[in-house]
């Protein structure tokens, strides 16, 4: 059995909102029919992205999944969807629409896909009434969220009622990078992906960390992509700067980042055999999940195929693959 906890979706058809609401670079789809199994993704009126018809078609996904052993998807939006920079009553209407699509998708497929939503950050009380309305309402596991909103740390004060609630609720939290720390001036070689990301998902972690938000919420089940990006291979220089420098580290919570390892998850998304060892023995086999960011070139070609070449027993395996995920959602 495979669970891919780290999977993205769209609708096929998404409405202009840019020329709805008269501003923004909102994404929508153009489908020329010179390809009708692919669409532009158009940011604006600027082209984005080329996608296929994966990124919409859950029967195509799952023969995808079928091809290659895959039980079930999380199914979560693609973070330029975001819409955190929008105005908070356009984006929590565009949360609406994705978080539908989803939880459609998963109701026509029950056995195949757990659903996760979007929800506008920007104004965390509307963030906390779409969170509700997915759980309670769209039966969804959980919420997705960048690892940063419009560049204000996770850990801010203004957040903390969105986590406590997602505890409450007891919702899956998904976080992935997004608009990268100075990007814009580095687009060469690809460096926003390849190096702002991990980046990105470290910032996360140690916000919510040295904020004291994981502190005050020991239930909240909170994953992040990528194999926590940087945080774990920088580990060591976090746990020095926090004891060397308390006075700047450790001025909202005084308990050392190192009780906080095992207690949150990662995906398995290295793409090293070494990398992922070393996440495994330092999280803890428990806290590591399947994870492929399918249906795009960074993710996993062969979802499972790093975790089933590594030389663990037949349990550790599974817990990767499958167990992991079911505890983290619950």
């Amino acid at each position: 059995m495979k669970i891919d906890i780290h999977t993205h979706i769209l609708p096929k058809d998404i409405p202009n909102w840019a020329a709805k609401f008269g501003y923004g670079e909102f994404i929508h789809l153009q489908h020329d029919g010179t390809k009708p199994c692919c669409a532009r993704m158009m940011k604006g009126d600027k082209f984005f992205r080329e996608i296929e018809e994966n990124c919409w078609d859950g029967a195509i996904r799952i023969k995808e999944c079928d091809k290659h052993q895959v039980s079930q998807q999380v199914l979560s939006t693609i973070p330029v969807l975001f819409n955190y920079w929008a105005q908070a009553a356009h984006a929590l209407e565009t949360s609406r629409y994705f978080n539908d699509h989803i939880a459609e998708v998963c109701s026509r497929h029950p056995t195949r896909f757990f659903g996760l939503g979007t929800v506008p950050m920007q104004d965390p009380e509307l963030a906390i009434l779409e969170m509700t309305r997915c759980i309670n309402e769209l039966g969804l596991k959980g919420i997705e969220i960048g690892t940063n909103v419009n560049q204000e740390n996770l850990g801010d004060k203004k957040y903390f009622a969105f986590f406590e609630a997602a505890e409450k609720l007891g919702a899956a939290i998904f976080v992935h990078p997004w608009e990268m720390m100075g990007e814009a001036h580095y687009q060469k070689y690809w460096l926003p992906w390849l190096v702002g990301m991990p980046a990105e998902s470290s910032r996360a972690i140690c916000s919510l960390l040295f904020s004291g938000t994981i502190e005050r919420l020991p239930n909240l089940r909170i994953a992040f992509a990528h194999g926590g990006g940087s945080f774990p291979y920088t580990f060591g220089r976090i746990a020095h700067g926090f004891d060397c420098r308390p006075d700047l580290v450790a001025i909202d919570n005084p308990v050392h980042p190192k009780n906080y390892i095992g207690k949150f998850y990662l995906d398995a998304l290295t793409h090293d055999a070494a990398a992922l060892d070393f996440i495994v023995k330092l999280f803890g086999e428990d806290k590591i999940c399947m994870g492929t960011d399918y249906p795009f070139p960074l993710g996993e070609d062969v979802p499972g195929a790093l975790i089933e070449s590594m030389q663990y027993n037949h349990e550790v395996k599974a817990k990767l693959l499958y167990k992991n995920a079911l505890a983290w959602l619950g």
